[in-house]
């Protein structure tokens, strides 16, 4: 999930499909509303509360300052039992190569709970990238890649290969998920999901799949709806893009997530999660099988 502020930045009033102001009570008024068992949580980037001062480089890490503040707020209990931030990805500039190593120690001395980082990669993967790449791997961090543009994937498969000691996390089914597309776009995203499946250190992250990107809005959005879908028509939509990555993965390198309060304009937290029960039911998931995906290949991949 994300946390931010966005008030700020925000032109006109807050929109009932675009949620402004999403930080702890926001959260876990979501959590301890949606009746399902949500134990702990991880913050993904995206560019809230940086540093609006200091080196360029170095205003990223105002990012994990705030989410430890909010993880300190939800480990003392006022808030619920569920513990919010126990995992937190941030944002750096691999690009910079070895000098981005103050940028990590930065992070990580901002919180015990820094886990990695989200950044996109260049279409040309080179030296200096790789040379900042490497450093993930020297702390023990994941690096987690969103892009619509699912046919970077292959790409990704081989900066996964050419550092086999860092956990690469896809995000969001690998990328802009169209169910009005034909049969060769399709085609197309499963071959691409394959290809990163191949790597023994990828694992990806199910879900996502709901938001809007730029000005294309899924026909299910709720801007082109007059009233939300239910988790069983989601179910008939979507399912057939988790199975394949389910079953591409393995249940032990996929987990589902929330990515709220984005999903927000399409559904609610409690039919989100009904929604990934149901893909787990049909998908014929053990007990097993279940706690991999809620919670298992979380645990192992953020260190949780």
């Amino acid at each position: 999930h994300h946390l931010w502020d966005l008030r700020p930045l925000a032109q006109g009033p807050v929109s009932l499909f675009q949620q402004k102001l999403y930080l702890c009570e926001e959260i876990m008024r979501d959590i301890n509303d949606c009746g399902h068992n949500i134990v702990q949580t991880v913050f993904a980037q995206c560019g809230a509360f940086y540093r609006a001062d200091g080196p360029e480089e170095m205003r990223v890490v105002g990012e994990t300052e705030f989410v430890h503040g909010i993880a300190a707020m939800s480990r003392s209990g006022i808030y619920g039992d569920t513990r919010l931030c126990t995992g937190i990805f941030s944002a750096a500039d691999m690009r910079m190569g070895a000098a981005v190593e103050p940028v990590l120690v930065a992070h990580m001395a901002a919180s015990e709970y820094f886990r990695g980082i989200r950044t996109s990669f260049p279409s040309d993967i080179n030296e200096m990238f790789l040379e900042g790449f490497a450093l993930l791997s020297k702390h023990n961090l994941s690096f987690d890649n969103w892009s619509p543009d699912f046919d970077r994937l292959p790409q990704l498969a081989e900066l996964a290969n050419r550092n086999t000691d860092v956990t690469v996390i896809v995000n969001h089914l690998g990328g802009q998920i169209n169910i009005e597309a034909g049969s060769d776009e399709f085609g197309r995203w499963r071959a691409c999901i394959d290809a990163v499946a191949g790597c023994t250190n990828t694992v990806i992250k199910l879900g996502g799949a709901q938001m809007r990107i730029g000005d294309w809005e899924p026909a299910y959005h709720m801007n082109q709806c007059d009233a939300p879908l239910s988790s069983n028509e989601y179910l008939e939509l979507l399912y057939p893009y988790y199975y394949h990555c389910i079953e591409a993965f393995g249940v032990e390198r996929c987990m589902f997530e929330s990515n709220f309060p984005v999903d927000r304009e399409c559904i609610s937290y409690r039919s989100l999660w009904n929604l990934f029960k149901r893909i787990a039911e049909k998908a014929g998931a053990s007990e097993d099988d279940k706690r991999e995906l809620f919670s298992g290949t979380a645990a192992r991949a953020y260190r949780l």
